[in-house]
């Protein structure tokens, strides 16, 4: 399987790195050196109270978020790893919006960076609908190292397809 899926618009230095990873079998390895163990945020209870600590650390004075939960539906190709959504609605003739936060389901057994890292992301969809600039200013305010974990939790989804889990 080549790791261009995952992988589209990354240099080609990087893409023959993770190839070789790869070819030689050492994907898992790597990634277990770098991120030994999966994060305990089990249930949509426990991912609520993760989200909400984020939130009130780095972004108080956004909107709360109605709905925070494990989603078993949203599916990494389709390129959703997390969803944030803004749901309005008419109610007695005035205007409702929510904002809900789902995290996709596979990430309930990752390390703890990957799923700070799409709370983060998704998080910042509060204030930057677009993955523009200042989106990724607000990402890496958020989180120092945003990028590689990006392209880390990229190298994981690669590796569940290869090999499953490095968590069993």
């Amino acid at each position: 399987m080549p790791a261009h899926k995952y992988l589209t618009n990354y240099p080609p230095t990087i893409i023959a790195r993770v190839e070789s990873l790869i070819k030689t079998d050492r994907l898992a390895s790597y990634l277990l050196e770098r991120y030994p163990r999966p994060h305990d945020v089990a249930n949509d209870s426990d991912l609520r109270d993760y989200v909400t600590t984020l939130k009130n650390q780095h972004m108080k004075k956004s909107q709360p978020l109605s709905k925070i939960l494990y989603d078993t539906k949203l599916h990494v190709v389709h390129n959703a790893l997390g969803l944030h959504s803004y749901v309005t609605r008419v109610q007695g003739g005035k205007l409702k919006s929510k904002n809900e936060l789902r995290v996709s389901a596979v990430f309930k057994k990752t390390p703890e960076d990957f799923l700070n890292m799409i709370v983060v992301h998704e998080l910042a969809h509060l204030k930057e609908r677009e993955h523009n600039k200042a989106f990724y200013r607000l990402c890496l305010h958020m989180l120092n190292d945003y990028h590689q974990l990006e392209l880390d939790m990229r190298l994981y989804l690669i590796q569940l397809e290869l090999g499953g889990s490095i968590y069993d």
